[in-house]
């Protein structure tokens, strides 16, 4: 008698297997984790290691139903441009058996069919793992629940990221300080001094952090404001920088000590998919509650942390950061290139330990071959 079938899910090659007594019966094009592996809740990266199929949903619905808390609630069809990533078709839900894993059901990791089904044969979910919707019909057909399935890790270098600093380096303002402005000269005047004593490495980031926020408690409305004033003063140049990146091949990373919902606009504006920043949270009027206070970039080498996060996700071949202040100088030993920004401030320090040093995004000669390693810098600060 053969043995059961059972599901391999291979990250580097991007399939999935249906595998039967040693033999693949059947293998599918998929999407695992825009941002690759990963166990913890919150991070959309995509576990590994072993599971079994939990719960099997969706039996009989139409192709491109739409799936909420596991609830079919509309119908999506083909050609029709969504934002986000639609839980389409039917669902396999995933329960990990490994002590890594062992959140999967918490974190909702599924088999699903997607939205984005142009995407499929590369990293593009949120973590799920993602098939056509005719596949996961047919996919759907062929397991049964506590049918065995492994998602093997990621062995292969891929890819190059790039990790850039947002305030006075994708625009000319410190978001922090606009806040601060709001609340009176005072006020800006305290917060513009540690924000500089910060950046220059005077005083530890964790220590300006909340006694800047005690001072500002900004609410939504002040911070829609600020998020709209970081698109207006885009550095030049950056849109276009941003764009050469991304056709040659590069994943960018905004990784800011500044708050996530007031650059992500700015990010969409540059069709920047991720942005590692610090939470604000607000209550249900849009008053100031608090911020992400464990978020590491709230803290001095918290942006080595987050590299090396990426690194350990993505296995990626080569890494860069960009940025003008001590805390993106502080990543240097976790990348193979910082590359220093004094378009908008000069910080002697940044400039002397830089690699290389980048005034103008227009004016930037051969840093995509420097970048890249094919170039040793020949503009070294």
């Amino acid at each position: 008698m053969n043995p059961p079938p059972r599901l391999e899910v291979s990250m580097d090659d991007q399939t999935l297997k249906v595998v039967q007594g040693g033999q693949c019966i059947r293998e599918f094009k998929i999407s695992t984790s825009a941002k690759g592996m990963g166990f913890v809740e919150g991070t959309y990266r995509t576990p590994t290691g072993r599971f079994l199929i939990s719960e099997k949903i969706g039996d009989g619905e139409g192709s491109g139903t739409i799936f909420k808390s596991r609830v079919p609630v509309g119908k999506w069809s083909p050609g029709e441009t969504v934002d986000g990533d639609l839980v389409l078709t039917r669902i396999l839900r995933l329960e990990g058996l490994d002590a890594m894993n062992a959140n999967t059901l918490q974190r909702n990791i599924y088999i699903h069919g997607t939205n984005r089904e142009d995407m499929l044969g590369g990293p593009a979910s949120h973590g799920c793992v993602r098939l056509g919707n005719a596949e996961m019909i047919e996919l759907f057909d062929m397991t049964n629940e506590g049918m065995e399935v492994e998602i093997f890790p990621m062995t292969r270098k891929h890819g190059k990221l790039l990790f850039i600093d947002c305030d006075s380096t994708l625009s000319t303002i410190e978001g922090i300080d606009e806040l601060g402005r709001a609340k009176g000269d005072e006020v800006f005047a305290q917060v513009v001094a540690l924000t500089h004593a910060a950046m220059n490495g005077e005083v530890p980031i964790n220590e300006v952090f909340s006694r800047r926020m005690d001072m500002i408690r900004p609410d939504r409305v002040l911070c829609d404001q600020v998020a709209a004033l970081y698109v207006e003063t885009m550095v030049p140049g950056v849109d276009e920088f941003i764009r050469d990146l991304k056709n040659k091949g590069w994943l960018p990373v905004i990784l800011s000590g500044g708050f996530a919902p007031l650059i992500m606009p700015l990010a969409k504006v540059l069709g920047i998919d991720h942005v590692e920043a610090v939470p604000l949270y607000f209550d249900e009027n849009g008053n100031y509650v608090d911020y992400g206070r464990d978020y590491p970039t709230t803290r001095n080498l918290g942006k080595n942390e987050v590299i090396r996060e990426w690194k350990e996700a993505l296995l990626p071949e080569r890494v860069v950061m960009i940025g003008d202040g001590v805390s993106d100088l502080e990543t240097k030993p976790d990348v193979d290139l910082f590359v220093g920004f004094g378009g908008v401030v000069a910080r002697p320090r940044v400039k002397q330990g830089c690699d290389y040093w980048l005034t103008d995004m227009h004016d930037r000669g051969g840093l995509m071959n420097i970048m890249s390693g094919e170039e040793i810098p020949d503009v070294i600060a």
